[in-house]
C-alpha cells in the first residue's frame, strides 16, 4: 500500500501538520497534548484503514484485467454498490463484456471467411479444371474442327462464367464492407425494371419466354436505382434459369400502405421444400440449381435489399413456380 506516492505523501502532510499543531497544543498544555495524540492517532488510524481498504478494491480490479487479459472467458459478477470505485467496477465489466463479444464475433467472422474462400475455390476450381483438359485436348492436330469448334466455345462459356463470379464476389466485398454508400432517390419502379431486365430479355427470347411487366407508369420508389436494379436482375436471371422453355416470367406492383411491393412470378420448375429456408444463403446450391449455378445472386438480392430497409421473400411449390417478393418501405418504422 505505501508503494503508492498519493498515500505516501498524504502520510507525510499529515504527519507534518499533526507536528506542528502538536508544538502548539504541547506549549500551551500537556493534558491537552495527551489527548491531541489521541485523536490524531484515530485519524491516521481511520486513514490508513480507509485508504487500505481502497487500494485493495483497486488491486482486485487490476488483478481482475490481468486475468481477462490472459485469456480467462469467466466474467466478474458486477458491482451495484454506490460510490466512484463501484462505477469504475461497473465500467470495466461492460468493457470487458463487450470486448467478448466482438472477440466471439471476430471468430464467427474468421469461420465464415474460411467457408467462403473455400466455396470460391471449389467454384474457381471446377471450370479452370475443366479448360486445363479442353486445352490439353486442343493441342492435338489431328482434332476434327467441329469438335475443336465446340471446346472453344465450351471454354469461352467457362471463362464467362468466371468473370461472373468474380465480379459478383467484388461486389459483395465492397457490400460486405460497408464502401458503398446507397443513395435514396426518387426512382421510377418501371424504369427500374427495365434496367433490370434489358441484357435479359435476348436469352428470355431464346427460350420462347413469354415476360411481362404490369407496373403503372407513375409509380415510385425511393431507393438506390442502380443497385435495386442489381438485385431485380439477379433474380429475373434465376427466374429465367428455372422456368423451362415457352414459360412465363411476370413483375407486377402493389402499393400496401407503409411499403411497395414488387413481386416477380414464374411457373417454373419451384423449388424443394427443404431448400427453400436456404436459397438466400451465400453459396448454397439446391437440388434444382443449374450446373453453372454459384448460389450468390439470391444472397446479394436480399442483402441489397436489407441495407436499404428492406425485404425479399420467396413463395414457392415444387411444379408450379415461384413468387419472389419485394417489400421496400416508404418510411422506417
Amino acid at each position: 500500500m505505501f508503494r503508492n506516492r498519493e498515500l505516501k505523501y498524504g502520510c507525510i502532510v499529515y504527519a507534518g501538520a499533526g507536528v506542528i499543531c502538536g508544538s502548539a497544543v504541547f506549549a500551551e498544555s500537556r493534558e491537552s497534548f495527551a489527548w491531541f495524540l489521541i485523536f490524531f492517532a484515530a485519524g491516521l488510524a481511520s486513514f490508513l484503514v480507509g485508504n487500505g481498504l481502497r487500494y485493495r478494491k483497486i488491486r482486485a480490479l487490476s488483478l481482475y484485467l490481468k486475468r481477462v487479459l490472459n485469456g480467462e472467458r469467466q466474467l466478474d459478477i458486477p458491482d451495484n454498490a454506490e460510490g466512484e470505485l463501484s462505477i469504475l467496477r461497473n465500467d470495466i465489466y461492460k468493457l470487458v463484456t463487450k470486448l467478448e463479444t466482438q472477440a466471439e464475433l471476430l471468430l464467427a467472422d474468421k469461420a465464415y471467411l474460411a467457408d467462403s474462400l473455400s466455396d470460391i475455390s471449389h467454384q474457381l476450381k471446377t471450370p479452370m479444371t475443366s479448360m486445363m483438359v479442353m486445352t490439353d485436348i486442343l493441342r492435338d492436330q489431328n482434332l476434327p474442327a467441329k469438335q475443336r469448334d465446340e471446346f472453344v466455345k465450351s471454354i469461352q462459356s467457362q471463362l464467362e462464367r468466371m468473370e461472373w463470379l468474380l465480379t459478383s464476389l467484388l461486389k459483395m466485398s465492397k457490400l460486405d464492407a460497408g464502401t458503398i454508400q446507397f443513395k435514396k432517390e426518387r426512382v421510377q419502379v418501371r424504369a427500374l425494371v427495365r434496367k433490370a431486365t434489358e441484357h435479359l430479355l435476348i436469352p428470355m427470347e431464346l427460350k420462347n419466354q413469354t415476360f411481362t411487366v404490369d407496373i403503372p407508369e407513375d409509380m415510385v420508389l425511393v431507393c438506390d436505382f442502380h443497385w435495386t436494379a442489381e438485385a431485380v436482375a439477379n433474380v429475373v436471371k434465376n427466374c429465367m434459369e428455372h422456368t423451362p422453355e415457352n414459360g412465363r416470367i411476370a413483375i407486377y406492383s402493389e402499393t400496401r400502405g407503409i411499403y411497395t411491393q414488387l413481386v416477380v412470378e414464374d411457373n417454373g420448375e419451384g423449388i424443394a421444400p427443404e431448400d427453400l429456408p436456404h436459397i438466400f444463403e451465400r453459396f448454397y446450391r439446391g437440388k434444382n440449381a443449374g450446373k453453372d449455378s454459384v448460389g450468390i445472386g439470391l444472397a446479394m438480392a436480399k442483402y441489397i435489399l436489407g441495407i436499404q430497409s428492406g425485404q425479399i421473400e420467396a413463395v414457392s411449390e415444387p411444379g408450379k413456380g415461384t413468387r419472389f417478393i419485394f417489400r421496400l418501405y416508404h418510411l422506417v418504422v
